[in-house]
């Protein structure tokens, strides 16, 4: 989730102030770190239960599943402002929306084709490479060369690893990164310029109709089929919409820097989810890999004076 998606007004301390839901009043009790924590599972548990499908079902037809979800969700929660969208925002705006949804859409079909092809926890790991990247070229110290070796050597040992890890499967994983960093930055401009989750929920409906084509010609007829519907609507809840309304709550009450370090551990979580739910067991190498990523990813924004805002897992 992006800070820029956020709905409401920040304080001085980067938190937001709105009015107080019923669904907020029950988050409101569990503290922002465990919020950011039980989004990162979350967001795991849908890739590897999404992963289990792929013998099912095509890569591309579970993005669209997710996509759909994702996009129907969102809708009803914004359908308000939906209604007024030509009334209130410009041609420009919705321009900025449709590129936004374009890359919301390309990134999860590169990660998702990543996944079939390597360990979850070391397409993670690559992926995050985007945000990374955001984070190292917005403070410009000389440090940040230091983080951004240490995470190129990470990516490197991922890349001449052991044989479950094929250079298709890092090509994409390297596609899906750029994608999230295009993600950040076209987040914070579609954020300035719609409230709330309105902007997040065109970018959602665009990239399901994008992705469409390709998912409905490889889904073929298995979409029919009730129960990988029915995962497909879990995926969506799982890797979507359940972490997006877990991070818009502790974003209101946490600064960014903090929620930056704490989705630094998204890879050692998806690494662990690969190997207890996917029997995907990674050797030493890749392990210390992972860590390399990780320790680049808490020092560059430990360390920058304003980090970038923090993008959706």
């Amino acid at each position: 989730m992006a800070l820029a998606d956020a709905p409401g007004s920040y304080d001085g301390a980067g938190s937001v102030r709105s009015r107080p839901t019923g669904l907020r009043l029950s988050l409101g009790s569990v503290p922002p770190p465990a919020l950011i924590l039980l989004g990162i599972v979350s967001v795991q548990v849908g890739a590897g239960l999404a992963k289990n499908l792929f013998g099912q079902i095509s890569p591309d037809a579970i993005v669209m599943l997710r996509l759909a979800t994702s996009a129907i969700v969102l809708s009803v929660m914004a359908r308000s402002a939906l209604r007024d969208l030509r009334r209130l925002h410009s041609w420009r705006d919705m321009g900025v929306a449709v590129l936004f949804g374009l890359t919301l859409a390309g990134m999860n079909f590169s990660f998702y084709q990543a996944m079939a092809r390597i360990p979850l926890g070391v397409a993670v790991t690559i992926e995050f490479l985007g945000p990374l990247t955001v984070a190292i070229v917005a403070s410009r110290r000389r440090l940040d060369l230091v983080w951004a070796v240490l995470a190129l050597g990470g990516v490197a040992m991922l890349a001449h690893g052991s044989g479950d890890v094929s250079l298709a499967g890092v090509a994409f994983g390297l596609l899906a990164a750029v994608g999230w960093a295009a993600y950040i930055v076209l987040s914070g401009a579609t954020g300035k310029r719609f409230s709330g989750s309105t902007g997040l929920a065109i970018a959602s409906v665009v990239g399901a109709i994008a992705i469409m084509p390709v998912g409905i010609a490889t889904g073929g007829s298995t979409l029919l089929d009730p129960k990988i519907l029915l995962i497909g609507l879990g995926v969506g809840l799982l890797s979507s919409v359940i972490p997006y309304s877990l991070e818009l709550e502790a974003l209101r009450r946490m600064p960014a820097r903090v929620f930056g370090i704490l989705m630094s551990v998204e890879p050692a979580v998806a690494a662990l989810v690969g190997l207890v739910f996917l029997g995907e067991v990674l050797v030493w190498r890749e392990w210390l890999a992972i860590g390399c990523v990780i320790a680049a990813c808490v020092g560059a924004t430990r360390f920058q004076d304003s980090p970038p805002e923090a993008p959706e897992a």
